[in-house]
């Protein structure tokens, strides 16, 4: 059987399975502090799993997808492919297509000598064309007319392109992206992730993909892993992870626009945020203790003068495509933001009222930014 039967490629899939792994880097020659990249790392992936290991840029996402891949080695813990060891499988029998960044293609090669690479190293380069039509078909985009051209001679979204049909291009097992849209404008992005959602359905690799962009996360994940400093701090869909989060950081991370807090205190038993107005707390806290409110902008709404509280408008900004306009306010040096209907007509400068659904509203320790329940 051939590549190019998509299906075919489901047989050989991997699981993953990172064990206490630890990563810490060292600058010798300019004496400074080691990084600790990765700190006690523990994760499965299973067969035709797709992970999106999601943080915020230097939390350790491309360390990660380094170690999977074997590029680089880790200080401590064990990295396995279906149960055996990394380091006991040799590197041209690890069955995986890598996508990065910044393309790496060679200057000098012709796109259709970039793609047809690891086919030619195994005497198989009249697949090439085969697995140039396949990508064609799935992905609804003629890819043939880049084939004869240099990577001078392609543009980023065309490089990428090239980039993507060369990792697939191989006795596919495991796919690894590293931010690979990252350098595209937004229109291709948009236009990238559904030629690459259609890939990946149609091979059904096992796949792990790292990104800052939570669009991009819930366009290609079965799994969200978030990461932080290190460290999983929470993983599931991406819903889950928005809707019930375990941590003031994964609230604050997730969710366009993002989410309100508003400080205050613990007072007989209630949140207490001065002039924001109390609220009933999910469960006991000592008083006097510092509880931080989250309250999404879509669950603050526009009311009348004697039920709401007051606030100025700081802004007022147009979300088109998304058919919503947002409201930056402000009162008492505190600022939140409402999200409100498109057609909704506001200005700088007016007052309005907000009423805070507290029903909707997630509470988190002051100290530790852990989610009280």
């Amino acid at each position: 059987m051939l590549w190019g039967e998509p299906q075919g490629a489901c047989a050989a899939m991997r699981t993953i399975t990172l064990k206490n792994v630890s990563k810490t880097f060292y600058d010798k020659s300019r004496k400074l502090t080691p990084v600790l990249a990765i700190k006690d790392f523990n994760l499965h992936i299973e067969d035709g799993e797709a992970v999106v290991l999601l943080g915020p840029s230097g939390c350790g996402k491309t360390t990660l997808l380094r170690l999977i891949a074997g590029l680089d080695e880790p200080d401590t813990g064990e990295i396995y492919y279906s149960g055996t060891p990394l380091d006991a499988i040799p590197i041209e029998e690890r069955g995986i297509g890598m996508v990065f960044q910044n393309y790496v293609l060679i200057p000098h090669w012709e796109s259709r000598k970039t793609v047809g690479f690891f086919l030619r190293l195994r005497d198989r380069e009249e697949e090439v064309p085969e697995h140039v039509n396949t990508v064609a078909n799935i992905t609804g985009v003629d890819i043939e007319n880049l084939m004869g051209r240099f990577p001078r001679h392609l543009s980023g979204g065309e490089k990428q392109r090239v980039s993507i049909a060369r990792a697939f291009a191989r006795d596919l097992e495991l796919l690894l992206f590293d931010e690979p849209f990252a350098n595209l404008d937004a229109k291709f992005r948009g236009q990238a992730r559904v030629e690459l959602k259609r890939l990946i359905q149609e091979f059904n690799v096992t796949l792990v993909y790292v990104t800052h962009d939570q669009v991009e996360a819930m366009s290609v994940a079965d799994r969200i892993v978030v990461i932080n400093a290190g460290r999983i701090v929470q993983s599931g869909a991406y819903q889950a992870l928005h809707d019930d989060p375990d941590s003031l950081f994964v609230a604050e991370f997730l969710g366009t626009p993002t989410i309100n807090t508003f400080w205050g205190r613990v007072s007989d038993g209630e949140w207490d945020g001065s002039y924001m107005g109390r609220a009933a707390l999910p469960g006991p806290q000592p008083n006097g203790s510092e509880v931080i409110v989250g309250i999404r902008p879509e669950h603050i709404q526009i009311c009348d003068a004697e039920s709401g509280i007051p606030a100025t408008i700081d802004r007022v900004i147009p979300f088109y495509a998304e058919k919503y306009t947002l409201l930056d306010v402000w009162l008492r040096k505190r600022r939140w933001r409402i999200q409100v209907p498109l057609h909704a007509r506001f200005q700088p400068g007016d007052t309005v009222h907000c009423l805070l659904d507290w029903s909707r509203a997630l509470f988190f320790d002051g100290q530790t930014g852990g989610r009280i329940r």
